[in-house]
């Protein structure tokens, strides 16, 4: 494989940095050469936090370019949607975006408004092949009692068919990258993810 572009959006707090470091731990242990980027200053106050990661036979730059991207996961639908430029129908771009919304200043304290998902999905046709939208933080919450390894349920999900790394090194870099403790749980997550019916 040449190589494979993913963006990884969503806030700060939704472990998207984590979730873009377990799919480079996995893409260099299945051997192929990686390049990272992400831009976080805005994370710890809840801001709008991408994070790119290229992977294939030889990589020369982090950054995925506009239109581009293979692959963009969305850990919250609004933040998916900003990051629309970096797919393309052309480049047979899949959005994969969980439905769980956090609304953010611009819209509780400017009143912008945040549109619904049917509204984002005919914007997305413009962008993708396909954009799957996940209950992806329900499910995690009744299974865990909390919305935290919801990106590692769409990686899960993302698994199945939408990027090319085998489950094997998906399960060593979350062992890599989540500490121990919370690894079983996360696994769990990880499995249900592979069985979610869209």
């Amino acid at each position: 494989m040449k190589e494979f572009n993913i963006v990884v959006t969503g806030i700060g707090g939704q472990g998207v940095l984590t979730l873009a470091s377990i799919i480079a731990e996995a893409a260099l242990r299945q051997g192929y050469d990686v390049k990272t980027s992400e831009l976080h200053g805005l994370a710890q106050r809840g801001g709008t936090i991408p994070c790119h990661v290229r992977f294939g036979e030889k990589i020369y730059s982090p950054i995925v370019r506009e239109g581009e991207a293979n692959l963009v996961i969305g850990l919250e639908p609004l933040e998916a949607l900003r990051a629309c430029y970096y797919g393309s129908k052309e480049n047979k771009t899949v959005f994969l975006i969980d439905t769980y919304r956090v609304i953010p200043i611009s819209v509780s304290v400017v009143g912008e408004r945040y549109p619904p998902l049917d509204e984002m999905k005919n914007i997305l046709k413009n962008f993708s092949s396909e954009a799957i939208f996940l209950n992806a933080s329900e499910i995690v919450k009744k299974e865990t009692g909390s919305i935290v390894a919801t990106n590692i349920y769409l990686l899960g999900y993302a698994s199945r068919c939408l990027i090319p790394i085998k489950r094997e090194f998906l399960f060593e870099g979350i062992r890599e990258v989540v500490p121990e403790k919370y690894f079983e749980m996360n696994k769990k997550i990880f499995e249900l993810g592979c069985k979610a019916v869209v």
